[in-house]
């Protein structure tokens, strides 16, 4: 393990050590023209709680962070920040470089596709962050004010936390693996920027998981005088070789793609409901993509089916 940056240490050197510290700053409300300042007095002079800078710059740097008392509030407005930027600005950037790089002719059908199985991840990505705005940050406010509550805690927060870059990885993946077009500078561009915010997204998934979840679990056992709640750590995404589908796993394959359930993919195919659920987790497993969308494009993609068989709205 290296060695912990500190607050003697000059602000210039832990970017020069470490570029992801730049949205650190940015999170934190720290504006640059900082010259040769140390840590301390950059956070002194933009009122910024430098212990808790401490704690998020090490962790995201793979360094010692355990040793850092976390302010959450100062915690809680560098998680809004950073829901910002990815509801504001990084997003929609990559929405933008997408429709540009996805506009071919001979494929702007499956181009839509990828678009749409694109906007659904963003419409649900802002949704997990509003529910952490209006539903999590509100319960720990509540906290430190001493009201009242409710049932709500923060380990049904923990337990079902995903860092919602699965998705991400999984249409990234489907672009590289799949869609053919001649040129791809633009889509490069795209791919680029959608694998830093895959990995930024993993990293401010950890500052909440390890800083956030155990500061608030500290502050229940302190306040409520309970219990402390059990954590529940997700297991870790591992991406698998892609296997060879069986002509069952491809007939089901086609069955999703043309936007039939279970159950009428079991009576078509002459399964059991039990059976497609099998055949659907292994499919899974091999092609590691989770959702109809898509595993629609896999099939468009691999001539499993044909578009015109597929309803685009």
């Amino acid at each position: 393990m290296k060695s912990e940056y500190s607050i003697q240490d000059k602000m210039r050197d832990l970017i020069d050590d470490n570029n992801l510290i730049l949205l650190v700053l940015s999170r934190f409300g720290i504006h640059f023209g900082f010259g040769d300042s140390t840590i301390g007095e950059v956070c002194r002079d933009n009122r910024v709680d430098s212990s808790t800078f401490l704690a998020v710059a090490n962790l995201i740097a793979g360094r010692n962070y355990s040793g850092y008392t976390v302010s959450l509030p100062a915690l809680m407005e560098y998680l809004k920040r950073a829901h910002t930027y990815f509801s504001d600005f990084i997003l929609p950037g990559i929405r933008r470089k997408l429709i540009e790089a996805l506009n071919c002719n001979d494929v702007n059908d499956v181009a839509f596709l990828i678009l749409k199985f694109y906007d659904d991840y963003t419409v649900e990505i802002q949704n997990h962050m509003k529910h952490e705005n209006d539903v999590v940050f509100t319960y720990v406010e509540k906290l430190l004010h001493g009201q009242p509550t409710g049932r709500f805690n923060i380990a049904k927060y923990s337990v079902a936390h995903d860092n919602g870059s699965q998705k991400l990885k999984e249409l990234k993946d489907i672009v590289i693996r799949h869609y053919r077009q001649p040129n791809n500078d633009q889509l490069n561009s795209a791919l680029y920027d959608i694998i830093n915010c895959e990995n930024d997204l993993i990293s401010h998934s950890e500052i909440e998981e390890r800083l956030f979840v155990p500061a608030v679990m500290k502050l229940e056992k302190t306040i409520l005088n309970g219990n402390e709640p059990v954590q529940s750590n997700a297991p870790e995404y591992t991406a698998g070789t892609m296997a060879i589908l069986s002509d069952r796993e491809k007939d089901i394959i086609k069955c999703v793609a043309r936007g039939m359930s279970n159950k009428e993919i079991a009576d078509k195919l002459y399964l059991s409901i039990h059976t497609v659920t099998t055949h659907r987790r292994n499919i899974t497993a091999k092609l590691q993509i989770h959702s109809p969308a898509g595993l629609t494009i896999y099939a468009i993609m691999n001539n499993l089916v044909d578009i015109a068989d597929i309803k685009l709205t």
